[in-house]
């Protein structure tokens, strides 16, 4: 949208997401504690009122984050529980296929939970983003499964996670490493479902 004096004009939704991919840029560069509202709001040009319109604490921005983030995975788990059961291997490659395309962008945010486990816990937000991977990996998961099947079903999740987060740094087109990534974990749940 332009004004007339030829300036983009900002959406509100543009603010709140200048904010959160700031405060993701502080506290990788520094860390969750020592990141303040003080310095979000100096790095995006506006005082502390101004972002307290938007967010009243450090805490709120991260949570917002992750909610945003668990909106298509919570569409994802209720697609996926609404198919016939038994789960079929092509609704589970769907599945994965989907939660990609859920994921892409996320590493910021996986780099978060990695670096900043105990303000994870404070926060809870730990606590639901594993309510939220239990309920993946039990429509992943075949009817008769033994141990083995279950650890191919877990590692196909924590393999997309973690492969996000790991790849990043690796030269390369991002659509060409979701895809590899996306090859690996099908591959166990296929061998899963298979076995």
């Amino acid at each position: 949208m332009v004004t007339s004096s030829n300036k983009p004009q900002q959406r509100r939704g543009d603010t709140r997401q200048r904010i959160q991919d700031v405060t993701l840029e502080l506290i990788a560069e520094q860390g969750y504690e020592k990141t303040s509202l003080r310095e979000i709001a100096e790095r995006l040009g506006v005082t502390k009122a101004a972002l307290y319109y938007h967010f009243k604490t450090k805490e709120d921005i991260v949570v917002s984050l992750f909610s945003d983030l668990m909106t298509p995975i919570d569409e994802l788990i209720t697609w996926a529980g609404e198919q016939p059961h038994p789960v079929s291997l092509e609704t589970k490659r769907e599945i994965l296929t989907r939660y990609g395309k859920a994921l892409t962008g996320a590493a910021p945010l996986f780099r978060f939970m990695q670096e900043n486990q105990a303000q994870m816990r404070e926060l809870s937000i730990g606590e639901n983003f594993k309510d939220r991977m239990h309920a993946l990996l039990h429509e992943l998961l075949p009817e008769e499964v033994s141990l083995s099947n279950r650890v191919r079903c877990f590692s196909a999740l924590f393999s997309m996670h973690a492969g996000m987060f790991v790849l990043r740094d690796v030269e390369g087109d991002l659509e060409e490493k979701r895809l590899a990534i996306l090859e690996v974990a099908t591959d166990l749940v296929t061998q899963a479902h298979e076995g």
